[in-house]
């Protein structure tokens, strides 16, 4: 296994940790500066998720420079970035922190993409992600990040940055989503099947 897909695999095996330390109750104090107050546990999952979300870029930069892309590779990265956005998403539900229909939004269209580039690699095609695909991750972790440390530090501005980003990541979700199928649509025509 190429450096390339380990670096990948860590990115998943990062997930069942992350989401350790967002829902197991430790004893940990809280941090609390005036009205802000954060776990140290969100803490450790914040720092943990960036670490993952950062080693997306990684691993495609390094199977590309080194001529590593594998089709194991093609194959566990989506569904490393996937696993990871929904298993964080999910939490924030579960934490109270994020509306469940904004997670069921982005995961929906997550397993539709999916869909659709399983359908395009069995007619031997591959999709490859567009610029409205690298801005849905770039909010979607975004407004992840700005969650998981209770808005820090725009609680102290009173802007509800979370929130907003939250409701922008779930709006370019769907853009992108609907985009994708509108620019890959031949891959659904019947007459192909």
């Amino acid at each position: 296994m190429n450096l390339a897909n380990k670096i990948t695999l860590a990115r998943i095996f990062l997930v069942p940790i992350i989401v350790f330390f967002l829902l197991i109750q430790l004893k940990f104090p809280h941090i609390r500066i005036e009205s802000f107050s954060i776990t140290y546990n969100q803490i450790i999952a914040v720092l943990i998720f960036i670490i993952a979300a950062s080693t997306d870029s990684l691993d495609g930069y390094i199977a590309r420079k080194r001529k590593l892309v594998t089709n194991l590779g093609k194959l566990l990265d989506p569904l490393a970035d996937k696993l990871l956005v929904s298993a964080v998403l999910v939490s924030l539900v579960e934490m109270g922190k994020l509306h469940a229909w904004i997670a069921i939004v982005i995961i929906s269209r997550e397993f539709a993409v999916t869909g659709l580039r399983q359908i395009a690699a069995l007619q031997g095609q591959a999709l490859a992600a567009d610029k409205w695909g690298k801005w849905k991750t770039a909010i979607q972790i975004t407004a992840i990040i700005a969650l998981l440390l209770n808005n820090f530090p725009f609680t102290f501005i009173n802007i509800p940055f979370d929130e907003i980003a939250s409701w922008l990541a779930a709006l370019i979700t769907v853009y992108s989503g609907i985009n994708y199928f509108v620019k890959n649509k031949h891959v659904l025509d019947v007459s192909n099947a």
